[in-house]
């Protein structure tokens, strides 16, 4: 049998520790590769590790074939699906899984969405949103929130915040902090706002440094929430009391203006009796 070993699908999921990979290994040796390799014609998509093992150690194996599998898309999704599911996988790993699954369902939306906009009669082409909304890619799943991602993943909302942070701006180094559990989520997310260069000596400090780093990260956010919250209170007073002021200048016009009107009135009046007594003879 000739198996395709294609380095890019070996790498697309992230390897095992070595502490992982010589556990199958124990496995495999005690009781044999249990699990079938799963193969998309003669390529190698699912049991890199078992195969490897089995090849190390001339033992047998079980094949079997996708035949779902339409492209490399197809192929990706299946092993993105396959991992999610595992209790093996760290949070880390599950949110960049979901994360990368978000980008390849969105591109196949637009694509889809657009090849059905571009054949669709004239008078649909006017309304490319109805006609898109229609279209057999509005079945496919809509991974397009953030909520949605953390479900496909079983992590929180926040948790996929921390990690897209990490994915934008953590150094190398500190995602294989991270990757390996030497230091959790959240302080990497700290720890991530850092320069690259402070992010890549706290990494090579080791576990203590990368704790302290993310408390001085925390403090420092602290510091400057205090620090701004009096300010803010402040700023709020002054801008009470200018609208008080406002509204007590506006008053007093108010009160200028009637008391005006007040004594043209009683001018008016005094004149209108004036008037009277004298067209009268009598006085009013």
């Amino acid at each position: 049998m000739n198996i395709v070993v294609n380095e890019e699908l070996k790498a697309y999921i992230d390897p095992l520790t070595p502490e992982e990979h010589d556990a199958l290994e124990r496995s495999i040796l005690a009781e044999g590769c249990r699990d079938a390799l799963v193969l998309w014609g003669d390529v190698l998509v699912d049991g890199h590790n078992r195969y490897g093992i089995c090849q190390k150690h001339g033992l047998p194996f079980q094949t079997v074939q996708n035949t779902r599998f339409q492209s490399m898309e197809d192929v990706h999704l299946w092993m993105i699906d396959q991992h999610l599911g595992r209790r093996s996988v760290s949070d880390f790993q599950r949110g960049v899984l979901a994360l990368r699954k978000r980008e390849i369902v969105a591109e196949r939306r637009a694509r889809a969405a657009a090849a059905f906009v571009a054949a669709a009669p004239a008078e649909e082409t006017a309304a490319p949103e109805a006609a898109a909304s229609s279209s057999p890619v509005a079945a496919a799943e809509d991974l397009s929130s953030r909520e949605a991602i953390a479900r496909a993943a079983r992590l929180s909302s926040s948790q996929v915040v921390m990690i897209e942070k990490i994915q934008k701006q953590a150094a190398p180094e500190l995602v294989a902090a991270v990757k390996s559990g030497t230091i959790s989520l959240n302080a990497a997310a700290a720890v991530a706002t850092l320069p690259a260069e402070e992010q890549v000596a706290a990494a090579a400090a080791g576990k203590d440094e990368l704790k302290q780093a993310a408390k001085r990260v925390r403090d420092a956010k602290r510091k400057t929430r205090e620090e701004s919250a009096p300010k803010a209170g402040d700023d709020a007073r002054a801008h009470s009391d200018a609208i008080a002021g406002d509204e007590l200048s506006a008053l007093r016009a108010r009160v200028a203006e009637l008391t005006a009107e007040n004594e043209a009135l009683r001018q008016q009046l005094a004149q209108l009796r004036a008037q009277l007594s004298a067209d009268d003879g009598q006085p009013f």
